[in-house]
């Protein structure tokens, strides 16, 4: 792996295998704190059939966004099983082409993190919530940003970390490194090949990381930081200090413009920091949205 990446590819390899551990969460199990349990289901959203997972019985409307390759169950364990279930329903949802949101395949025109914006707001206005807050990871964080800034009346609060607005040559190289799925580790490709079978999976790490790509071919590598300045909700940025796979410069980017938002950083904190340090991002993230 490291004659084929070089050592700094197989370094980047060997976070992003830190990264989707979280793939090895379980399935959600009633959260029995408030006797609520975790129901799934799927509709129809934009011509696609979206799944999501939902629990909780708050009034405040939470909406968990996946990071690439992601599903809810998958990317959120501990935050759909511990977020307060009496202060909040929290929806956890699979993008179009991911989890358990297929068919369609899924695929990355100019626009995908647009079209992936839209969806989440019209699968919560599906589900009838007046309002609602958004916690965005990574490829969800990004399309966070973009349902903030262009609905701005239907976000109430967001939070959202290893987020970036922009690829710079630095974050083509990392992606890069992780293109061929054969040289991941077992123990992190296994619960995607459970998830999607090695093909699909494969194929979709190769296709996300042409779409992802083709942002740094555009003016400033912009993906959405022409959108930062028309977010109105209040924001807070997370960041993991040793986060290599997202760098610092990309959270201060956003927090400097994201009128009025916080920056939270976590010195022990990688990528994955909800999934490491899930209590204290929990209870970041619900003092926060209160």
């Amino acid at each position: 792996m490291t004659t084929a990446l070089g050592s700094r590819g197989a370094l980047r390899l060997r976070l992003l295998c830190s990264l989707k551990s979280g793939l090895e969460v379980p399935r959600a199990r009633p959260a029995a704190a408030f006797g609520t349990s975790v129901t799934s289901a799927k509709v129809a959203v934009n011509g696609v059939h979206l799944h999501y997972q939902r629990t909780g019985e708050g009034e405040h409307a939470v909406l968990l966004l996946p990071g690439m390759l992601g599903s809810g169950e998958t990317d959120f364990g501990p935050q759909i099983k511990n977020l307060n279930k009496q202060l909040f329903t929290v929806v956890a949802w699979d993008p179009r082409g991911y989890g358990h949101s297929r068919p369609p395949d899924r695929d990355y025109p100019g626009d995908f993190f647009e079209r992936d914006a839209k969806d989440a707001v019209d699968l919560m206005k599906v589900l009838k919530f007046k309002t609602v807050s958004l916690l965005g990871w990574s490829d969800g964080g990004i399309t966070a940003l973009i349902a903030a800034a262009k609905y701005p009346s239907y976000i109430h609060k967001m939070v959202i970390w290893g987020a970036n607005a922009y690829v710079t040559e630095e974050d083509e190289m990392i992606y890069q490194g992780i293109r061929d799925v054969s040289k991941w580790s077992e123990k992190t490709k296994k619960p995607l090949e459970t998830l999607y079978g090695y093909d699909y999976f494969s194929k979709t790490c190769e296709k996300w990381v042409d779409g992802i790509t083709q942002f740094k071919h555009r003016p400033d590598g912009n993906i959405c930081r022409h959108l930062l300045p028309l977010v109105q909700c209040p924001t807070l940025i997370v960041h993991g200090e040793k986060d290599s796979l997202v760098p610092r410069f990309h959270a201060d980017f956003i927090h400097k413009h994201v009128r009025g938002s916080r920056l939270h950083l976590m010195p022990e904190g990688k990528h994955n920091l909800h999934l490491r340090f899930a209590n204290e991002f929990n209870k970041l993230a619900e003092d926060f949205l209160q």
